[in-house]
């Protein structure tokens, strides 16, 4: 049966955010819609000049315990759930004086906005929204014949479609509304939910929900057969999310997932200028110097190939000198906290090349969750927030590593930590020189990583001679380890725990080989 349009006569608005309020309440109120309304969004309609009804005036209860009561009441719900059609309804709505909701117009308190500048604990709760969400999901129950509206965007998409259907809206709009609402609820629910989880000490709860607002359609997914769309989250962290896009053609999934693999990487680093060059979310280059220029030349010798079309991330504002070297060859994103006036007009010479500058670095040290779908279920963990401490790493072989040995241990070390496992990072100075990345064997990351030194060599010396190395789990055997050495490493970093551990560092000791263990891994599947 086909439905009709359902007209609206009264509407109820109660919303945190006014943005576009007075619009909307005029463009209702020409359409003889009679408008109800809560506390502050009443106090702004009637500022404005917008007749409103109090929704006080309609339960006959006052506003109380500081606006947690207002809206729950049987004259707001039993207008919004009454099935239209439904006789028994109808008689009880009679009985009871309860009057028809057509249009039910609400955002919830912000509470995400709340988690994201750090609001205490008191805060948080008092930026739970109860009355709202209960409505919500009343009207979107009832999308028969109440219309639901949660998101400011839809605004002018309302007004449009009551004037195409004479003041009322269409079956497919109140079901695409009411889909929209139940997301939103469902998002919101999840942020508290998740909120709550992390001051509980919760860390396995016996349900778990993720939620997003839409940043943007995409083109496809990882293929074109894909379909795929990119969604943020409710935490504050810095990031490709977060950005904003200063020119560029539209970001790409792949673009986003790499671009967010760059600046992880490179937020690492903040005692020097620092750059990391991505491909397919593994570093292809990263290194640090004395200005950002010097370290994108020294983070592009690592591998010049794998750099054509990769990703750019930089750890400070993107300078000319620098912008000027990146756009030599053909890029496809470049993020930073911030850029020159100078370098966005290098870039901009570029019109495909997108700039994306996010504001600040994200912490790599800040706790957080990762979540990834498998058949059925998800797999949920803590972000890999894992560092090495002052006590850390312990020396293991009869040779300890030089200051310098030392410095660049560390550093292969946290590249290793975004290098998909089997990772092995060979670092020289500050730079890396070499990356073996994904290899079902260690042996073949680090003979993957040597090839490439090689070839950047172009007949010369590769830069693994005199080098250090990373692995970012034990050498199961030794043949991982000699293969390192071959290449012409002097000092390893790994976690250390095999079983062989005792043959292994054997080996290094035979060559004059310097080992330190972690007693802590890095696996990135």
């Amino acid at each position: 049966m086909q439905i009709e349009a359902a007209p609206i006569a009264r509407a109820l608005i109660s919303v945190s955010d006014k943005t576009g309020l007075e619009t909307l309440a005029r463009a209702l109120a020409a359409s003889g819609v009679e408008i109800v309304s809560t506390g502050g969004t009443a106090a702004a309609l009637a500022k404005s000049g917008v007749k409103v009804v109090d929704v006080a005036q309609l339960t006959e209860f006052p506003e109380m315990m500081d606006g947690r009561v207002k809206t729950l009441h049987p004259r707001v719900h039993g207008g919004l759930l009454a099935i239209r059609a439904e006789p028994a309804h109808q008689a009880a709505m009679i009985a009871n004086d309860i009057r028809p909701i057509d249009l039910l117009v609400v955002n919830l308190y912000p509470f995400e906005a709340a988690l994201q500048r750090g609001a205490d604990f008191d805060d948080m709760i008092e930026n739970i929204d109860i009355g709202g969400p209960a409505m919500i999901r009343a009207a979107a129950k009832n999308h028969r014949d109440v219309t639901v509206i949660v998101d400011v965007a839809d605004y002018d998409a309302l007004i449009a479609e009551m004037a195409a259907n004479r003041g009322g809206t269409s079956i497919n709009f109140r079901r695409a509304m009411a889909q929209k609402a139940y997301a939103r609820t469902a998002a919101y629910d999840a942020a508290i939910s998740n909120w709550f989880a992390r001051q509980t000490g919760e860390t396995q709860p016996a349900w778990r929900a993720f939620g997003g607002r839409l940043v943007s359609a995409l083109r496809y997914g990882e293929n074109p057969h894909q379909r795929a769309a990119f969604y943020a989250g409710p935490e504050a962290r810095a990031g490709v999310a977060s950005a904003r896009q200063i020119q560029g053609k539209e970001l790409s999934y792949n673009n986003i997932n790499d671009t967010d693999a760059a600046y992880e990487c490179v937020a690492e680093f903040v005692d020097a200028a620092a750059v990391a060059i991505i491909k397919h979310a593994n570093p292809c280059g990263v290194a640090i110097g004395a200005t950002l220029s010097e370290a994108y030349e020294r983070a592009f010798a690592c591998d010049p190939v794998s750099a054509f079309g990769g990703v750019v991330a930089v750890n400070r504002k993107l300078d000319a000198e620098a912008a000027r070297k990146i756009v030599e060859i053909f890029t496809e994103v470049i993020i930073a906290p911030d850029a020159d006036e100078e370098a966005i007009e290098i870039v901009a010479a570029k019109k495909n090349l997108r700039l994306l500058l996010a504001g600040a670095l994200p912490d790599p040290r800040a706790s957080g969750l990762t979540v990834r779908s498998v058949s059925g279920g998800l797999l949920v963990q803590d972000r890999d927030n894992g560092a090495l401490d002052a006590s850390m790493p312990k020396v293991v072989t009869k040779r300890a590593p030089t200051e310098a040995e030392l410095r660049d241990l560390r550093f292969a070390w946290i590249v290793c930590k975004h290098v998909k496992s089997n990772a092995i990072v060979y670092v020289k100075d500050g730079a890396t020189v070499g990356i073996g990345a994904g290899q079902m064997s260690r042996v073949d990351s680090s003979r993957v990583a040597v090839r490439k030194a090689e070839d950047a060599a172009k007949g010369g010396i590769p830069l693994t001679k005199g080098s250090v190395v990373a692995s970012d789990a034990f050498f199961p055997f030794a043949d991982g380890l000699i293969a390192a050495i071959e290449a012409g490493a002097t000092a390893v970093i790994q976690p250390g725990g095999a079983q062989r551990d005792a043959e292994v560092i054997a080996a290094a000791d035979a060559a004059g080989v310097a080992m330190v263990f972690t007693g802590m891994r890095h696996f990135r599947h």
